[in-house]
């Protein structure tokens, strides 16, 4: 058989019957219906209809002679080009032992004779149906399939530039840096205040540079696959990140706790900066004259993961940890729950709580990098509890 492309397909039902009665009235009631029909007085007629253009549907006559509609079929089923056009058996045996074997040669279904018009017209929709949505499924996947290519892409580029573009502004920012702490230190009192306050805003413009470029390779880092994960005890994690905040810890006053954390499959890196960002959030935002308290938690849990085929559902139960992060810290309103992970989002402003607006962004992403999920609960005065998931 010639190879056919479906688009030379004219959208019509192909009627294979060797009765020409048959073909007239099957014809008669489809045309009426509104359907574009082509018949075919045998096998052989049908086969070269077919390399002429593929039909939507077939209609086919079981017993014909040379070659028979079971043989036709099962013809039909094994070429790549023809194997998803449905065929709808004709017969006028009504044992279910023809039935049977006309499923088994790949029919989708089966019309007795004598014809009922209502039957025929109702079993024709039904499979066109299917078939038009299939179509329509597998062109909304392959516009999926090349956008997910298009975002990975994109998603790739960005990382780069991002990569790139921190990594050049670092020199440039290093020299303004020493050239503004030289101001400061060589000039401070010996110019009027208003050069002493515009210095002291050159050297904080300056570290807050510095901290946006650091977060932005942060951020950029997180997705490379150059990453490596492996058995690591967060214990150890989160004793390095105190470590690294103890600065913040002794100004704050903070007490943090810890229940006894697993050991996750994961990278040690990436793991302490998502708690060191999460810690450090309950530390920034506490409330004034509250003793700063933070709490770490960890259960294992159940989930019910579903897995889907081409046409059954099913799912599996699998085991997570599920990390808790409870501050009692000023909380967040509802309305922002969403936003605050998004890159360079902030809830005040920089005089009110320092930052860049992407510590919260680089800890999802680095809870979906590890194949979780992070969310939030939180109570305006009350405090907030971060919550995020890494696979056991």
């Amino acid at each position: 058989m010639n190879t056919i492309s479906a688009d030379e397909s004219n959208g019509y039902i192909l009627i294979v019957d060797d009765q020409p009665n048959n073909l007239r009235l099957l014809s008669t009631t489809l045309t009426n219906a509104g359907y574009k029909v082509k018949n075919a007085i045998s096998a052989q007629m049908a086969l070269v209809g077919i390399q002429a253009a593929l039909p939507e549907l077939i209609l086919l006559d079981i017993m014909m002679p040379d070659l028979n509609g079971y043989e036709l079929c099962q013809q039909l089923k094994a070429s790549p080009e023809t194997q998803n056009i449905p065929v709808i058996f004709l017969s006028a045996l009504d044992d279910e032992d023809s039935k049977l074997k006309a499923f088994e040669f790949g029919g989708v279904d089966y019309i007795t004779k004598p014809f009922q018009v209502k039957e025929v017209l109702a079993r024709v929709q039904n499979q066109l149906t299917i078939v038009r949505q299939q179509q329509k499924l597998a062109q909304q996947n392959i516009q999926l399939q090349q956008l997910n290519v298009e975002l990975a892409r994109s998603n790739k580029d960005l990382e780069e530039f991002a990569y790139i573009a921190s990594h050049d502004l670092r020199s440039p920012l290093q020299t303004m840096k020493a050239f503004a702490y030289l101001l400061d230190q060589k000039y401070q009192g010996l110019l009027d205040n208003k050069a002493d306050r515009y210095i002291t805003r050159i050297v904080q413009a300056t570290n807050r540079m510095e901290q946006l470029i650091q977060d932005l390779l942060n951020y950029s880092r997180v997705g490379t696959n150059t990453i490596q994960f492996k058995q690591t005890d967060c214990n150890k994690v989160v004793a390095e990140v105190l470590i690294n905040l103890q600065a913040a810890i002794n100004v704050s006053g903070a007490v943090i706790t810890y229940d006894k954390l697993p050991i996750v499959r994961g990278n040690a890196t990436q793991l302490e900066q998502l708690f060191q960002n999460l810690i450090g959030n309950g530390i920034k935002f506490r409330r004034p004259d509250i003793p700063v308290e933070v709490k770490i938690s960890v259960e294992e849990r159940k989930k019910n993961v579903s897995l889907s085929s081409s046409s059954i559902q099913e799912s599996e139960e699998r085991s997570e940890w599920l990390f808790g992060i409870h501050d009692n810290g000023i909380g967040i309103e509802p309305q922002y729950f969403d936003r605050i992970f998004q890159v360079f989002q902030r809830l005040h402003t920089i005089e009110e709580y320092p930052g860049t607006g992407i510590g919260l962004a680089i800890a999802k992403k680095i809870v979906d990098r590890h194949q979780g999920e992070i969310w939030l609960e939180s109570s305006l005065d009350l405090g907030t509890t971060f919550y995020f998931t890494i696979p056991v």
